[in-house]
């Protein structure tokens, strides 16, 4: 059964707003035939009009030429046929087609002039500026290289003048700044393309391709903070756009040369059909070279080997795929070539694939699956600690003396310099035998303290050491070695007891050889400390209040003794990070028993110890609990001081899951003072330390989580929106909690209502309200039902959100909150109104039940509470006002139900009034309301007196906004009403 033409053009207007695809473009296809039948000219016009534009949008743009040629017959056969709305798309439709040819290799260059010329023609017999026709030809001339042409069509373009076939000022914007960075004027560029980003101009496309664009520019620039945003916020608008691959490989290639590696394999996978839409093989090239200079960098990174997504059909590797993408780039660009008759083409793919990283790390905020581990050795050569004199420069008698010099400074690096010395001393050739027992025993006990080894590979490896250092004739590091293998005992599960019963003749033993001179200080001090670690682990295993009591207690008095002993030396014998350490325990302790400001100042000695010690990478634990244990306090600059020293002093010595922790720290006390610019940055790199020690799903989150609600404090929504987006799947009730749940779903809802999507923020904050209905309190569930109503109303969604208020009007009742439940109900009498809702006797039957529940709870409230009450009835008056005079039929002078909406506002006056003088403003909006309802009854001395009254309030001064705005307004109705009354005539 053939559609008449109503049905036809409905069908129209809904497939426009379908999402882009071949799903889009099948459906203008048959449409076009059910148009066809009809045999209606301007429907067929329509018709065809509506096909070009979805291929146009789409991957298939390549058969827009086909539509376009008919629509131009049938105007040069029959322009009567077309309307002047059809008309005007046909002209602009001629951009489209002519630029699109520079991207159709099989066109010929020919074929490409010749309908620019056309264009040209056309334009100016239609009695167009040749502005869009000097663009086209910009276009053209930078395709094929030439650049005294691009010069000329730059310039005639920029002087003809805008007209109705101008492109919009966006995309005009976008032309501008790329010609610019053809010309390597990065920064003009950037400077053009602002108004764009700023929202002052955009379109369908915009600023979404200029967002992308700009990304390199801006890197080149050193303003890599605003690369990234962009890119977040970028990708986000062109992710679901099919038309957009080549703004999608402008982020790919974003990502492989900002050290973002993975995140540039994730936006790959998402679409794998960008490697087989031939639709448009201009944008094809680009995506295949970005594609092969990110498979070129994980194969420099050792990744050769890894599984990426790729053209379906084949299992493919970085490696792999990197040779098949450049191949097809090439031979695109060498067709390309042939069609244009240089090697314009060719030579800008080649230097993009040959594109080097321009940052070697830009976090990003935003978690991608870890790349697996490097199959091969990386390109790059392995970075070394500035200063630090390469191994093979040193040999083992050199590296012995080193690790020997770090180790007696006790340097973090000593670790890695005795792994050194086991290496090259296990190389064929004999180097062992140039070890003595001592050094053995060196080597098997920094194995064990820095090797990350099982608690009982590292109780053997300090055993070992142990036997060593004796045979040495070393008995006080034979001892410490021995506690240090206690301490590992006690890491084992249910280890503790045994640990402190070896320990026990350990100290004994310690201090006797202390006593004769045959232990050092600091040997005998570290036996102490082995022991005070074992009493802590009793703490943490303790089963129950009364054994975490004792254990505490047995825990300050081994602290307590090993301070006793060490603190008289002073800077003797090495042991100032045994005094900070039994400091730092004691501030355990103190903590514990509930003495936060106690323990903060013994943290604070601790840190001060060792650094009056020449020894900052010790301080850094003891300022991170400084800096803990003072924010708790509300004490957030000494907090601040404290984290940043942290991280300054562990900058190059505290590992990936200390650097996430000291960053996280510092981004949450920065965030608690208000410094969100700061936090963000912090949040940053906290967010890729985890990533980095494989703390993704627990660190990582919470830095996120914490990210995404900074940039929100900080108008970011876009990129808000992306990072909370990407941290959701993230998120589970087991990890992380509820509380973090709802309030990342919260926050969404937030950003994606600042970013104007509803629908979207509504789903959001719908499921964060499910999961707050389980909680005890239920006011988050009450204003996250509420949020979700407003978000569906916003949407257009009216049943959704008529069902939605209702049960946010219940939790409200339920909790007391009259005002709330109030303002549920007059939304609701609006939706009534709405088309397809239950009318203007539902809609006067909600107000009518605000206006009750006001005034049975001023009834029965507290007298506090009565001003809010009070402008509330009053709002319910004027809304009802407002309401009576929106759905009447008749005219103000023959309906009586204008006079019953000005008795609603009339008593709305006078409730503003009774509530106070904080609801001024609302009160003389309806004075204003009443003065124009009076206008329009025919009583123009009312309304002028009323708009007078308006006038008196704010007075000659200078009022606020406000003030102004209700002036303004009372000025333009006594303008109205002197212009509309019968003595003006």
């Amino acid at each position: 059964m053939s559609l008449d033409s109503t049905t036809i053009r409905q069908a129209l207007r809904e497939n426009d707003e379908e999402p882009e695809g071949p799903a889009r473009n099948a459906r203008a296809e048959r449409l076009l035939g059910e148009a066809e039948q009809t045999g209606d000219a301007a429907l067929i016009i329509e018709a065809l009009t509506h096909q070009l534009q979805v291929y146009n949008y789409s991957s298939e743009k390549d058969k827009m030429f086909v539509p376009f040629a008919r629509l131009l017959r049938m105007w040069d056969e029959q322009p009567g046929d077309f309307s002047a709305f059809m008309t005007h798309h046909l002209f602009w439709m001629f951009k489209w087609v002519s630029s699109s040819m520079v991207d159709q290799p099989h066109i010929p260059l020919a074929a490409i002039e010749k309908w620019q010329s056309e264009m040209e023609r056309r334009y100016r017999l239609a009695g167009h500026s040749e502005r869009a026709v000097r663009q086209g030809e910009l276009e053209i001339a930078r395709h094929l290289g030439d650049l005294e042409r691009a010069e000329r069509a730059y310039a005639a373009w920029q002087a003809a003048d805008r007209d109705r076939m101008a492109n919009c000022h966006a995309c005009e914007l976008h032309e501008q700044g790329g010609w610019q960075v053809q010309r390597g004027l990065d920064a003009e560029a950037l400077e053009t393309w602002a108004p764009v980003l700023g929202g002052e101009h955009t379109c369908a496309h915009e600023p979404h391709a200029v967002l992308a664009a700009s990304l390199l520019p801006l890197l080149r620039t050193g303003r890599a903070d605003q690369a990234r945003a962009h890119h977040l916020r970028g990708y986000r608008m062109v992710r679901s756009m099919e038309s957009m691959r080549d703004s999608a490989a402008l982020h790919i290639e974003f990502c492989a040369l900002t050290g973002n590696e993975a995140r540039a394999l994730e936006i790959i996978a998402e679409r794998p059909a960008y490697f087989t839409d031939t639709g448009n093989p201009g944008s094809l090239m680009d995506f295949l070279a970005v594609t092969a200079v990110l498979m070129d960098r994980l194969t420099s990174l050792g990744h050769g080997a890894q599984s990426v997504p790729g053209p379906a059909g084949t299992e493919w590797t970085a490696s792999s795929l990197a040779v098949h993408a450049r191949t097809q780039a090439l031979e695109l660009a060498a067709r390309f070539d042939e069609r244009n008759g240089n090697t314009q083409v060719s030579g800008l793919v080649r230097e993009r694939l040959d594109r080097k990283p321009l940052l070697e790390r830009l976090p990003l905020g935003i978690r991608a699956a870890l790349l697996t581990a490097p199959s091969e050795e990386p390109d790059a050569a392995p970075r070394t600690v500035p200063g630090a004199r390469p191994d093979a420069e040193l040999g083992l008698a050199g590296l012995l003396a080193e690790a020997h010099r770090l180790s007696d400074a006790q340097h973090p690096d000593a670790g890695a310099a005795w792994q050194t010395v086991a290496r090259r001393a296990a190389e064929p050739g004999g180097a062992a035998e140039g070890l003595s027992d001592h050094d053995r025993a060196c080597v098997e006990d920094h194995r064990a303290m820095y090797g990350s080894l099982p608690p009982a590979e590292a109780m053997a490896a300090f055993r070992a050491a142990a036997g060593l250092y004796e045979a040495a004739g070393d008995p006080g590091e034979a001892t410490a070695a021995a506690a240090r293998g206690a301490y590992a005992r006690s890491l084992e599960p249910g280890g503790a007891d045994e640990a402190l019963t070896e320990i026990a003749a350990l100290v004994d033993r310690a201090l006797a050889l202390h006593a004769d001179g045959a232990a050092t200080a600091r040997q005998a001090s570290g036996v102490l400390a082995c022991r005070a670690r074992i009493l802590g682990r009793l703490v943490q295993d303790a089963p129950d209040e009364e054994s975490a009591e004792a254990a505490v207690a047995a825990l300050e008095r081994g602290a307590r003794e090993l301070l006793a002993f060490a603190e008289p030396l002073g800077a003797q014998d090495r042991v100032a990070t045994r005094v900070a350490e039994a400091l730092d325990l004691l501030g355990d302790v103190t903590g514990y028993r509930g003495d936060a400001h106690g323990a903060l100042e013994l943290y604070e000695r601790a840190a001060a110890g060792t650094l009056d010690a020449g020894l900052p990478w010790y301080a850094v634990e003891f300022e991170a609990k400084t800096a803990g244990v003072a924010a708790q306090l509300g004490e957030y600059e000494r907090a601040e001081r404290a984290a940043r020293a942290a991280l300054g002093h562990g900058a190059r010595f505290v590992p990936a899951p200390g650097q996430a922790r000291l960053h996280l720290r510092l981004a949450e006390i920065l965030g608690s003072t208000g410094q969100f610019d700061e936090a963000t940055e912090h949040a940053l790199d906290a967010s890729h330390w985890a990533d980095e020690s494989g703390e993704s799903a627990t660190l990582g989150v919470h830095a996120r989580h914490q990210l995404g609600g900074w940039l929100l404090q900080l108008g970011r929504a876009a990129e808000a929106a992306a990072v909370l987006e990407a941290v959701l799947p993230d998120i589970t009730a087991e990890d992380h909690g509820d509380g973090t749940a709802v309030q990342t779903l919260w926050w969404l809802g937030d950003a994606l209502t600042a970013l104007r999507e509803p629908r979207a923020a509504a789903e959001h904050w719908l499921k964060a309200a499910d999961i707050a209905r389980h909680w005890p309190e239920q006011h988050d569930h009450a204003m996250l039902a509420n949020l979700a109503a407003q978000a569906l109303y916003r949407a257009d969604l009216d049943a959704q959100a008529e069902q939605a208020y209702a049960r946010a009007g219940e939790l409200w009742r339920e909790l007391g909150d009259v005002p709330a439940l109030v303002r549920t109900l007059r939304v609701r009498a609006w939706i009534a109104i709405r088309d397809g809702q239950a009318g203007p006797d539902a809609a006067r039957a909600f107000m009518a039940a605000a206006e009750r529940e006001c005034e049975a709870a001023l009834a029965a409230g507290p007298a506090q509470e009565a001003p809010q009450l009070l402008a509330e009835l009053a709002d319910t008056h004027r809304q009802t006002g407002e309401l009576i005079a929106q759905v009447c039929q008749g005219e103000p002078g023959e309906a009586p139900e204008f006079e019953e909406a000005l008795d609603h506002v009339h008593r709305a006056i006078v409730g503003y009034a009774e509530a106070g003088p904080d609801y001024l403003g609302l009160r003389t909006a309806a004075d204003l309301m009443a003065a124009w309802l009076e206008a329009d009854l025919g009583r123009p001395d009312a309304a002028r007196a009323r708009a007078r009254s308006v006038l008196a309030v704010y007075g000659t001064g200078e009022p606020d906004e406000t003030g102004e705005s209700r002036r303004s307004e009372a000025e333009a109705l006594l303008n109205y009403v002197e212009n509309s009354s019968p003595s003006a005539d």
